[in-house]
């Protein structure tokens, strides 16, 4: 008896073989936007002195959240990565999810928001979803260099692919579970299903939608550091350096800033959400 085997490598490889020039030249126009905004982001960051970027960004925090705290925690973790000596590498991660994470939202959202109004379009997005969550995050690295080639540009769209599920689905899952009184008492006094969404059903799903934006921060973090297997660069190329010499002081040192980072920005996302939860 024959093995049955279904030739999938060669089946994908022969249509990127056959597509792949027509599919370029417009990943190519891609490319050349993301990795402006990547870049855009980055030396706007490392222009400001770095103590003077520390004092901005506290006063960002105490703007928006108002906690002495967590404004020492920001001073204390950023002057701490300044002393390791990996101010330029955490700016340059730093950068990398910023530009990650605004883009995901931006289409993470509308998704969400799309898949709570509509039962059809959540059952077709869904399956697309658990694909996106389920693979493992090194396979997002070779369809972004296969398109994108080594360097920030296909790193950013691995980011992008692994951190909008959680964003869409806790978007979806806030609004669906806004109390159906509460809508009905606004379509009583003539509101517009447009007025309800945006008057209604989006505050009372903030605290939902904020955790939804959390996870995408976080993953968009995590995937950042692992791409610097594709030339991310950032504090995942200290780590990678470290594995690949066997430094067990740079690992140390990049695992620490990656660390701090990581709970700087959970904390100040997690505080925000409780601000517009009250």
């Amino acid at each position: 008896m024959k093995n049955f085997s279904i030739p999938l490598a060669e089946i994908v490889n022969k249509f990127f073989d056959n597509y792949i020039n027509y599919i370029a030249p417009i990943t190519r126009q891609i490319s050349e936007v993301l990795d402006s905004l990547i870049d855009i982001n980055e030396k706007l960051l490392l222009f400001v002195n770095p103590f003077i970027l520390i004092l901005l960004l506290t006063l960002l925090v105490w703007f928006l959240i108002k906690s002495k705290k967590l404004c020492s925690f920001v001073v204390i973790s950023l002057v701490f990565i300044l002393g390791l000596d990996l101010w330029n590498e955490a700016l340059s991660t730093l950068a990398l999810v910023i530009t990650g994470t605004f883009i995901s939202l931006l289409i993470a959202i509308p998704l969400g928001i799309a898949a709570s109004l509509s039962d059809r379009f959540q059952r077709i997005l869904r399956p697309v979803l658990d694909l996106m969550q389920t693979l493992p995050s090194f396979v997002y690295l070779i369809p972004a260099v296969m398109f994108f080639g080594l360097g920030k540009t296909s790193a950013l769209v691995a980011i992008l692919i692994f951190s909008m599920p959680p964003a869409i689905r806790l978007t979806n899952l806030g609004i669906r579970e806004v109390p159906v009184d509460k809508i009905e008492a606004a379509r009583a006094f003539g509101a517009t299903k447009l007025q309800i969404l945006t008057g209604v059903q989006l505050p009372l799903a903030t605290k939902t939608i904020m955790a939804g934006v959390n996870q995408c921060i976080m993953m968009a973090l995590s995937m950042s550091v692992i791409a610097a297997m594709i030339g991310a660069g950032g504090l995942g190329r200290g780590v990678l350096t470290a594995m690949q010499t066997v430094d067990i002081g740079m690992g140390i040192e990049g695992g620490l800033g990656i660390v701090i980072l990581a709970v700087l920005l959970d904390r100040t996302t997690e505080h925000l959400a409780k601000k517009q939860e009250v």
